[in-house]
């Protein structure tokens, strides 16, 4: 790994772009983005995808950041790329493309990643992280602490692996585990019957009434802590 967190260009890079290719990962992802320009003078869809890809692997956290990978005359031939697009460039990619229909194909290739593991026995973990952001970043209002503004994610893991399978970010005020119901069902609904978890796990910010009773409605088991409260 490199110093940024990432993988380090030189190294490593060459070897994943061989695997993404080898298990077809990366092709028709590129292909089932709904992503279409119109205009014969706009990049490739793989052009904006691919420089997206190198970046965030490269550690990159800003947009600005993508300008370092463009002197990379190597890993991006490696996917099939004619060129890196520009940070501009895969801004105004991104702000056209329509939230739900990228969700929806972001979860069918990711499914696509884990789903063989789902074939064993295996345990949900829900759980909830708060990144607090700074300045007038999108979703930063203030939730329980006023000091700093936060966009929490809600985030479902296989137990023991800690392998994440899904993310829901949401706005700082939605910290409650009745903002995570809608996305937790949904999520589950996306497997069959025989690919559910053997049971839920979750903290006590998950042990309430409403989502334990729907957990029984959907015959899904549940392991929750629950608030210590004086006895009256």
């Amino acid at each position: 790994m490199g110093s940024t967190g990432g993988c380090a260009p030189l190294g490593q890079f060459p070897f994943y772009i061989e695997f993404l290719k080898t298990a077809e990962r990366f092709a028709p992802w590129v292909r089932a983005c709904p992503l279409t320009y119109r205009s014969p003078n706009a990049p490739q869809p793989i052009d904006v995808l691919g420089t997206l890809f190198l970046s965030i692997l490269s550690g990159h956290r800003r947009y600005a950041h993508i300008t370092t990978i463009r002197t990379d005359g190597v890993n991006p031939a490696l996917l099939g790329m004619s060129k890196v697009c520009s940070e501009d460039a895969v801004r105004r990619a991104l702000g056209t493309l329509d939230e739900a229909a990228s969700t929806q194909g972001l979860q069918t290739h990711l499914l696509r990643c884990y789903e063989p593991l789902l074939a064993e026995p295996w345990i949900l973990d829900v759980g909830l992280t708060v990144k607090p952001l700074y300045g007038h970043q999108e979703g930063a209002e203030v939730g329980y602490n006023p000091h700093k503004p936060g966009r929490p994610s809600h985030t479902y893991f296989i137990g023991n692996l800690r392998l994440a399978l899904d993310v829901e970010v949401r706005p700082g005020k939605q910290t409650a585990a009745a903002h995570t119901r809608p996305g937790l069902w949904q999520f589950l609904w996306r497997f069959p019957r025989s690919a559910r978890p053997a049971f839920l796990r979750g903290d006590c910010f998950f042990g309430t009434d409403h989502l334990m009773r729907k957990a029984e409605t959907e015959n899904v088991p549940y392991l929750f802590k629950l608030k210590q409260t004086p006895s009256g």
